[in-house]
């Protein structure tokens, strides 16, 4: 009875690669739906109607089902279709794939918002549309979502705990393997809470830095 965080040092390795697997997991997944938040944008913005609506399919399957049955949907359906994923693999795709179409939602948003002139402007110049997109409208859309953007990534990494359900050995099922040896889940529980504070407290540190940057390059 009672608390014993004697038996965390023991098992701390163990706690530490699966902080190591959550932070290259976040990181890898946090890429994917920033960029894939911009294509998504642009798809749902500007693509012919053909490639629009089978993309605004997608987009509601990820925003109306939860993270969960994607992850299982993309580890164990695929593999009936001949797709076969790494855990690891699928876990990223998963998260970045549900937080890309939320991104593109502000992405899309902000897109709008550009002042059209600049878009005439830069076709004036003599730059394709998609040059004008790419080198002038976008930028600006983005710099304008980077908090909210911000906001998503800590979701993301909340949410990353749940690809322990496919096998991904990440901070959260790290500590569960931990308690099974121990018997001690309030003590690995409440570390693990820790590492998953300081990751977040780190990820804060770098969105406030990047705020910065943009708000002195305005």
């Amino acid at each position: 009875m009672g608390l014993d965080f004697t038996v965390v040092p023991a098992h701390l390795d163990i706690i530490l690669l699966g902080c190591a697997w959550t932070i290259g997991i976040a990181v890898a997944a946090a890429l994917l739906s920033f960029f894939g938040g911009i294509v998504f944008a642009v798809i749902a913005l500007y693509a012919p109607w053909i490639i629009r609506q089978p993309f605004r399919l997608l987009e509601w399957v990820f925003m109306g089902t939860p993270l969960l049955l994607q992850l299982f949907l993309i580890y164990f359906g695929l593999v009936q279709i001949g797709i076969d994923l790494p855990a690891f693999v699928a876990g990223i795709i998963g998260l970045g794939l549900h937080f890309a179409v939320y991104n593109s939602e502000l992405i899309q948003t902000a897109i709008l918002s550009v002042d059209k002139g600049q878009m005439e402007a830069a076709r004036t110049v003599g730059l394709s549309r998609g040059q004008a997109l790419r080198k002038v409208v976008i930028p600006q859309a983005v710099r304008d979502v980077i908090p909210p953007i911000g906001n998503n990534m800590i979701a993301l990494l909340k949410d990353s705990a749940l690809v322990s359900v496919i096998g991904v050995s990440e901070l959260t099922l790290s500590a569960q393997r931990a308690i099974g040896a121990t018997y001690r889940p309030f003590e690995f529980y409440l570390v693990a809470a820790l590492f998953y504070y300081a990751i977040n407290l780190c990820m804060e540190w770098v969105q406030r830095r990047i705020e910065r940057r943009i708000a002195i390059s305005r």
